[in-house]
């Protein structure tokens, strides 16, 4: 269950899209969350579901590596859409005695359900395919305007982008631990509510120290290389807005104009 978490795992390539300017493939992916909310009919959630299918292939990110990043949220999936069906009053569809699931329920629990995918799919090809450090520069310059604000930009894009970065190790290094406790004789597995939680605690605790000794451990690096936070750092890489971006924008452009016009056309 834990090496399915896809989350903060990033994939080498030399795609289009991995050549893309980091700012760019962020905005894109605000944008693309933002229109998944104009879709309203099957049509509108075919085109968001080609679209994204085109971005996977012309990422060269392998299909079943995406969808893996889906399989940890089918409970809060299957929860969602449950609740829109049982309790989204309308037409009468089936009926288990008092209860019944309704037309619109079931549509309804349908929409929200692919929202929620397609919302997952995007976030995991957003950090598929760009690296934590151009995740850090880009969440920075994009919000380089709050500095007039005194706002620590570079530390909280830092701060961010180590939290993403680390989510992979730290559920490596759980799966470890459980099985070095399993192999001790722990059972994480059976017993009610209280029993499993207090069964926990064997994992819990090694879990928090590791946690805290990689944190001073990287402390430690970072101070070594004289780092200072972003005053007045320069940059090997300077991120540069190419014709490809433009591209990019004008595809997804084409797209919420479209779903626009399924809308309100």
């Amino acid at each position: 269950m834990l090496t399915d978490i896809m989350l903060g795992q990033y994939f080498p390539g030399n795609s289009f899209v991995h050549k893309l300017d980091p700012r760019s493939k962020i905005i894109l992916t605000l944008i693309f969350v933002s229109s998944i909310f104009l879709a309203n009919s099957y049509t509108g959630y075919l085109l968001l579901g080609l679209f994204l299918s085109l971005v996977t292939v012309v990422a060269g990110i392998p299909v079943l590596i995406v969808l893996r990043s889906i399989k940890p949220l089918w409970i809060i999936l299957l929860l969602t859409a449950g609740i829109h069906m049982f309790m989204t009053p309308g037409t009468p569809w089936v009926s288990f005695g008092p209860v019944s699931i309704t037309e619109e329920g079931l549509r309804q629990g349908i929409q929200m359900s692919a929202r929620l995918v397609f919302l997952i799919l995007m976030s995991s090809l957003l950090t598929f395919t760009t690296s934590p450090i151009a995740l850090t520069d880009a969440i920075e310059r994009l919000l380089s305007p709050l500095k007039r604000l005194k706002v620590p930009v570079h530390e909280l894009a830092m701060m961010m982008t180590i939290a993403l970065r680390f989510v992979p190790t730290l559920l490596e290094e759980t799966d470890r631990i459980m099985k070095a406790q399993m192999a001790r004789g722990a059972d994480f597995s059976s017993g009610n509510l209280l029993k499993r939680g207090r069964n926990m605690v064997p994992l819990l605790v090694p879990l928090f120290i590791s946690a805290f000794r990689r944190a001073d451990d990287l402390a430690t690096a970072m101070e070594a290389r004289c780092y200072r936070g972003g005053e007045h750092r320069t940059r090997m890489k300077e991120l540069k807005l190419g014709v490809r971006d433009v591209f990019a924008v004008a595809c997804i452009g084409a797209m919420v104009g479209i779903l626009g016009w399924l809308r309100w056309g």
